[in-house]
């Protein structure tokens, strides 16, 4: 991998972690057309959800400083005596808001080598619908009326569908963002709310997500060189943060909706050549 590669890769995987159009599957793309894939690529990538991690933590640190002083006061409540689910205060029902939609994940996760095969896999055919689904799901939260929630007056019920729609993000071609962003908007989420909400509960996906791919990919060995990763996780924290609060503005200025005509007509096009790619018999590659 070189370093123009690192490089366009982290400005792909920054943009698309926030922006509602899938980092997985674009990257996926990127890797299919220019012959990076494989183990490596999946180690690479996993350093690249680090730096947009890293981002989305900057951006939201007064609201995750908030909730990880609730949470310490949670665990020294449970330790005296003192917890209770019915009277939690407001804050410390948002933290278990988040344990469960996170939690949901688990059972997924059984499944994360077919999921992971879609990626790597020499056909696009599945991105190319995985990015439809997207669309899909986008268009009807653009069009769901606007939500008076906070993420305060989210019921138990709104965390367990918000962690699906986040688990089928495990696919390529899927946006995490996107379908979280959509399944607060369809539980009733102010769409700034819906927004934050997303953001902050990918963290442990990322985190748990991203530790894990880069231990094989430590394991399997080869990837990029420490230079390329270097560069690629700055480049890709700074993207990142520059892509939240694009979101942020879009989502206030009721301009979602070129999110769904995106990924529809990428979702088209990258059928097409998948169908083409058949017929040839061979993937189409540049700069191999």
């Amino acid at each position: 991998m070189t370093v123009l590669d690192a490089i366009f890769q982290a400005i792909i995987q920054g943009l698309t972690e926030f922006l509602p159009v899938s980092s997985s599957g674009h990257l996926s793309l990127y890797q299919h057309f220019t012959g990076n894939s494989g183990e490596g690529a999946l180690m690479f990538s996993a350093l690249l959800h680090l730096g947009t991690l890293a981002a989305v933590v900057f951006v939201f640190r007064r609201q995750i400083a908030v909730l990880i002083a609730e949470f310490i006061a949670m665990i020294k409540d449970i330790f005296t005596g003192r917890f209770s689910i019915k009277h939690a205060e407001p804050e410390r029902r948002v933290i278990f808001m988040f344990i469960i939609s996170t939690a949901v994940l688990i059972p997924f996760y059984i499944f994360k080598g077919v999921f992971e095969g879609f990626a790597e896999d020499a056909s696009i055919l599945a991105e190319g619908f995985f990015f439809l689904y997207t669309a899909a799901i986008l268009f009807m939260a653009d069009h769901t009326d606007h939500g008076s929630k906070r993420m305060t007056d989210l019921r138990y019920g709104d965390a367990v569908r918000i962690g699906f729609f986040q688990a089928m993000a495990l696919l390529p071609g899927v946006s995490r963002s996107g379908s979280t962003i959509s399944a607060g908007i369809f539980s009733g989420l102010r769409r700034d709310e819906a927004v934050s909400y997303s953001f902050i509960l990918g963290i442990p996906a990322i985190l748990g997500g991203g530790i894990v791919e880069l231990k094989e990919g430590i394991e399997a060995g080869g990837g990029a060189g420490v230079l390329q990763c270097v560069i690629g996780v700055v480049i890709a924290a700074i993207v990142g943060f520059l892509a939240i609060k694009l979101v942020q503005w879009l989502i206030k200025s009721d301009k979602f909706k070129i999110f769904y005509i995106y990924t529809a007509a990428l979702g088209l096009v990258v059928i097409v050549i998948s169908i083409i790619e058949a017929l040839m018999g061979k993937p189409i590659t540049f700069g191999k």
